[in-house]
């Protein structure tokens, strides 16, 4: 398995833990607003042995606490069951970013217990994918995904890039809705400051500030346990 980066340090993307962060390069989602362009049109930043992220984990025993892999989307990569094994076995937490596209995968990574936590993005509402995905079953897909994790994921998030015009408070409150009973909810702005995979989109000035994600927030809570921004 040949990796397209790692960040060997991060305090963010963990909640709660110091973690480095695995990219995996490849995405079946083409979000305008994405900020890892490269990695979603598949290109490889750097290219990182197995091995030498190995011997990384392996050096790096009792200053982090966990690995965090990244994409891209990871389940797409035929990789990810061993690299999950190897970090497991060198006795990591593991956390995996994901879009939800892969359900069947993520079920077996949950039973096979390879997983501490799961974040899942959703867009938008889960029937109004179109954005993002030319799958005509997307909606069924994310709710398959969105199941799985609330029911076998050890601890786990949703969260939501509130990028304009895709999230409005209709938006967010629908999606609430979708996740009632979630831990965890987590809005984050969209960050106009790096180059996104469509480029017009860098000049895009209807940003959604802090006010405005205050009150999406409001709107959330009442449907999860927790919703917070970050």
């Amino acid at each position: 398995m040949i990796l397209a980066g790692i960040q060997k340090n991060s305090f963010i993307d963990y909640p709660g833990k110091i973690s480095c962060v695995l990219f995996i390069t490849g995405c079946n989602f083409t979000c305008p607003y994405c900020h890892n362009a490269d990695l979603a049109r598949g290109e490889f930043p750097n290219r990182i042995e197995l091995a030498e992220v190995i011997a990384f984990l392996k050096s790096r025993k009792g200053m982090l606490d966990g690995v965090t892999i990244t994409g891209g989307e990871p389940t797409l990569d035929s990789g990810l069951f061993e690299l999950c094994r190897t970090v497991k076995a060198l006795g990591y937490a593991l956390k995996l970013d994901t879009n939800g596209s892969r359900p069947d995968v993520l079920d077996r990574l949950l039973d096979q217990r390879l997983l501490d936590y799961v974040a899942m993005d959703i867009k938008s509402p889960v029937d109004s994918y179109s954005h993002f995905s030319r799958s005509r079953d997307m909606a069924s897909t994310l709710m398959g995904s969105i199941h799985s994790i609330m029911a076998l994921a050890p601890d786990y998030e949703f969260r939501t890039t509130c990028a304009a015009p895709y999230v409005s408070a209709e938006a967010i409150k629908a999606i609430a809705k979708t996740i009632r009973g979630a831990a965890s909810y987590v809005l984050q702005p969209f960050n106009h400051r790096t180059e996104c995979l469509d480029p017009k989109f860098n000049r895009h000035r209807a940003l959604i500030g802090i006010e405005d994600l205050q009150r999406l927030k409001s709107l959330a809570e009442p449907y999860v346990k927790r919703c917070t921004i970050r």
